[in-house]
């Protein structure tokens, strides 16, 4: 395991909506879609020496059992254009969240700590480098695009030789406590069953 691996992390766009926006992204003409699994970002490409791997798990695993579920809405699109050439599907719900999640995973001191180039902006990228006109279309095209779930966890991933990223681990959030009902409100219930 000598040498550095690219790694990211995300929170996947579960199906159908994952699939369908990837068939979007590669008919607008970004055939880098093809190998880039439909995500919100919260570590972009990162280059880590392979020997971190398990310190990087352990980091993610400890972040996961912080976070709770959460819902995720994506309406409507937006772009980066003319900063840089990218067309996303807008998060409106979930925005928060996923700000917390990513500050924790690169948070100074972590395996994973580094700067961003720009602002965080949780969004799902739907054309990436692509001619005007296509960028255009895909804008247009989802403009009314709407999907929601609920978002159980995220997804360590890594770049292979080819580009292409592929998930490595899935750290799950720590499941919500069931509430109990108060013992009066259950006594309630039964003496108005007699």
């Amino acid at each position: 395991m000598a040498g550095t691996v690219t790694l990211g992390v995300s929170i996947a766009v579960p199906e159908p909506h994952g699939s369908r926006l990837q068939r979007c992204r590669l008919g607008f003409g970004d055939a880098a879609a093809a190998g880039i699994p439909t995500h919100v970002t919260l570590l972009p490409p990162t280059a880590v020496e392979a020997a971190a791997r398990p310190a990087v798990e352990e980091h993610l695993t400890g972040i996961a059992a912080a976070a709770r579920p959460f819902r995720m809405r994506l309406y409507g699109t937006g772009t980066f254009r003319p900063l840089s050439p990218v067309v996303f599907v807008q998060v409106v719900e979930g925005g928060s969240a996923c700000g917390w999640l990513q500050e924790r995973v690169r948070a100074a001191g972590g395996p994973l700590a580094r700067e961003l180039p720009f602002p965080y902006h949780p969004h799902v990228t739907v054309a990436h480098g692509i001619g005007e006109d296509a960028m255009d279309t895909a804008q247009a095209e989802l403009a009314a695009y709407e999907a929601a779930w609920t978002v159980t966890g995220f997804s360590l991933y890594e770049q292979g030789a080819d580009g292409a990223w592929t998930p490595r681990r899935e750290f799950r959030f720590a499941p919500c406590p069931r509430q109990r009902r108060p013992a009066s409100s259950a006594a309630g219930r039964a003496s108005e069953a007699a």
